[in-house]
């Protein structure tokens, strides 16, 4: 021992210094459990984000199905307000078709009788239903007219030609006084004029009507002359009385009597004519059909047939 040399004491060796193997397994099973719990970790993260990704999906999902709710709402919505307000435009003309069938009656008398009374202007009734019957009316009786006076209609009917002829003058005549109207200073609005012209229609409705039925010139004349002539002093009257200056007047009552009269002319003597000549023009003229035609056949001798069968039995 004195001597120098080292000598080690195996036993007072501490079993705790230094690695061993034991100590090796349980730094890698504790690794092992760390890398799992990492594993672990970034699994949840990835679900948390893919349920992240699929909730904003039905998020936007969602969100567009709400706005087409809305599209859909609001196209709804401007539907639902045009019929409202296409209904009130409908009621707009409500008052002008409101009225009793016994002021439509008393008007009809009232269009048959002048009044003379120029330094007033006289009262206007400013509804339509009584002219638009009028004029319905008129047309009905073309019809009749076409019919008794042994027209031939081919493929086709007179209904249209009727209706635009009678509510082509209604409304153009109508416009057009009113226009004169204008230019002469007269009182007068639009429809109370539509509402004149048309129960002046009244007076043409009688004269057609009657002269249709009995086929007398000098009958139609006395009732154009009558109550044709009643119903344009009539009108004529009010618009006197609606109008300032002598010139005026002239111009604008001299028009209308003109037209007023022509018309129930034209009715009468030129309508069915003109609609024979349109439906020629439109159908081709009234040709009739192709017949078969008996023909003569000639008278031949006895000689004739003789010879002829002794030539077929020598032939034979």
């Amino acid at each position: 021992q004195g001597g120098g040399s080292a000598v080690i004491d195996m036993e007072n060796m501490d079993d705790t210094s230094g690695s061993s193997f034991e100590d090796m397994g349980e730094m890698h099973q504790r690794m092992k459990e760390e890398e799992e719990e990492e594993a672990e970790g970034e699994a949840g993260a990835a679900e948390e984000d893919e349920d992240g990704e699929f909730l904003g999906v039905k998020g936007l999902r969602g969100q567009l199905g709400r706005q087409v709710a809305d599209q859909m709402w609001q196209a709804g919505k401007r539907q639902a307000s045009r019929a409202f307000s296409l209904y009130a435009n409908i009621d707009i003309l409500r008052p002008y078709f409101d009225v009793e069938p016994v002021q439509v009656r008393a008007r009809l008398l009232e269009s048959m009788i002048p009044v003379r009374m120029i330094n007033f202007p006289q009262k206007i009734a400013g509804e339509l239903y009584g002219p638009l019957m009028l004029v319905f009316t008129l047309v009905a009786i073309l019809l009749h007219g076409m019919k008794t006076s042994d027209t031939i209609i081919r493929e086709g009917t007179l209904m249209g030609t009727a209706i635009g002829t009678c509510f082509g003058y209604w409304l153009g005549v109508s416009s057009f006084i009113y226009f004169l109207a204008y230019l002469c200073n007269a009182q007068i609005t639009l429809v109370q004029m539509l509402s004149l012209l048309g129960y002046g229609l009244f007076g043409h409705c009688i004269t057609l009507f009657v002269t249709y039925n009995i086929h007398f010139h000098s009958l139609f004349y006395i009732f154009w002359l009558g109550v044709g002539g009643l119903s344009t002093l009539r009108m004529v009257a009010v618009l006197l009385s609606r109008t300032v200056g002598h010139t005026q007047r002239l111009v604008l009552c001299g028009s209308l009597a003109a037209l007023h009269m022509l018309f129930l002319l034209y009715l009468h003597f030129a309508y069915h004519k003109v609609v024979e000549g349109i439906l020629d023009t439109l159908e081709g003229p009234n040709v009739p059909p192709f017949q078969r035609v008996a023909r003569d056949i000639p008278v031949v001798s006895s000689a004739v047939l003789n010879t002829t069968a002794k030539a077929v039995a020598l032939t034979l």
